[in-house]
């Protein structure tokens, strides 16, 4: 005979706690134990095969099973579902367990858990500024959105989730990022073993908005680099700092911020070099420098013997300029930096000009600028090659620069003083 339930709601709620745990029977074998310090709990009595057992009912693996939490409907629907496993043969305890089991190893292999794995190893040697807006993109628009989903289900769509609300501001540089982002994420889970089984990132660009590529604010005219070493002279700040460092620029263009950041430790004057490792490349690189850039450097040591940075900030000699600095004069002189020229423009300046004007070979531009090339003979980068060639090249590119900076008009022969065609 099939037992009927028995319990109601009003009954269990006027169940009060007794000194000792007793039990409310309902009907198959269910029933709520009521404990002295007043928790009521479902449970359910059960056989399978030679053993008697007991299994705490809850709507999730390791989830409550009190009331009224687990209605006393609930409670009799996880009873039936537990006693069709008993039907098919299956414990429900032991398919709980591997219910939670299974739960534990997706989230072991989470998109989140793979991402994290991925950031702790990507982020080693990064510039604070390149790891704070990596983390800054992964918390604010790509875990929160497939942050718990099983990294091996991570599909097109998924991903056109995280990026689409993007897009819709019009931010479509930083939904490029993020599909980056989210895409060496993968790469790495495949790389790694994670389950991710393929990578869904380079088949959205037909789907996506294209960002309207912005190059740094430069120019490229000789007349033009003509009137920017002048102001350049002609620049009165107050730091000697960085009015040095305004006059180096053009000399090295190297990335302002390895410029800013120079130290002395890197310089060796009487060879007339700085060596130092590339912002970007992560590799040793080479600066020749040319008899004026010697002359600059000799009168700030000269005259600032201390200290560890070339060009130390206005607080403190223990930190260097600012990121900041070297746009800051650039406006205070008359240039637009967002629109007419930046100090990272330099460098489009020089491989412009020593390409077109001065002619030298794009392998000593491209190595100059430490942009990783590929030895002709298909050998790893040579970090040295070209040295001698390059040593010419910065001395004629100063001695050309100290030609604009002197001619009205500049640029249209001076070339030809270098005995280049």
């Amino acid at each position: 005979m099939v037992e009927l339930n028995r319990l109601t709601d009003k009954a269990i709620q006027a169940a009060k706690p007794k000194e000792k745990l007793y039990m409310l029977a309902d009907g198959g074998l269910l029933y709520l134990l009521v404990h002295p310090a007043g928790g009521k709990l479902w449970r359910l009595k059960y056989r399978h095969g030679d053993a008697q057992k007991t299994l705490a009912l809850s709507k999730v693996t390791g989830g409550t099973s009190a009331y009224p939490d687990i209605s006393l409907k609930e409670a009799r629907q996880l009873r039936d579902d537990a006693k069709k496993l008993l039907a098919a043969g299956i414990d429900p305890a032991e398919a709980r367990r591997e219910e939670k089991a299974a739960r534990q190893a997706e989230a072991a292999n989470s998109f989140r858990n793979a991402a994290e794995e991925w950031f702790s190893t990507w982020q080693a040697g990064k510039a604070g500024k390149t790891v704070f807006n990596m983390r800054s993109k992964l918390d604010r628009f790509i875990l929160p959105i497939i942050g718990d989903k099983p990294v091996a289900s991570i599909a097109g769509p998924d991903v056109l989730e995280v990026l689409r609300p993007i897009e819709a501001k019009g931010q479509l540089d930083t939904t490029h990022r993020v599909k980056i982002a989210v895409s060496l994420i993968l790469q790495y889970a495949i790389a790694t073993g994670k389950r991710a089984l393929a990578d869904p990132c380079p088949y959205l660009n037909k789907v996506l908005q294209t960002p309207v590529v912005k190059h740094h604010a430069a120019f490229t005219r000789p007349e033009q680099v003509a009137e920017l070493m002048r102001a350049i002279d002609g620049y009165r700040g107050q730091s000697v700092f960085v009015r040095a460092a305004l006059r180096l620029l053009p000399l090295f263009f190297c990335r302002p911020g390895e410029l800013r950041t120079m130290k002395w430790a890197e310089v060796d004057l009487e060879a007339a070099e700085w060596a130092y490792i590339s912002s970007k490349k992560k590799v040793a690189h080479i600066v020749p420098l040319a008899r004026q850039a010697v002359a600059i450097l000799q009168e700030l040591r000269d005259s600032c013997p201390s200290g560890e940075y070339v060009f130390p900030g206005v607080r403190s000699d223990k930190r260097p300029i600012s990121d900041m600095t070297l746009n800051r004069a650039l406006q205070s002189m008359g240039y637009n930096t967002q629109e007419e020229f930046t100090s990272h423009g330099v460098r489009a300046v020089a491989r412009t000009l020593l390409s077109e004007r001065l002619k030298f070979p794009a392998d000593f531009i491209e190595r100059q600028l430490s942009h990783k090339t590929k030895a002709a003979n298909g050998t790893a980068y040579d970090r040295a090659q070209y040295l001698e060639d390059r040593r010419a090249m910065m001395q004629t590119w100063a001695d050309y620069l100290d030609e604009l900076k002197a001619t009205e008009g500049a640029g249209k022969d001076s070339a030809k003083a270098y005995g280049k065609p």
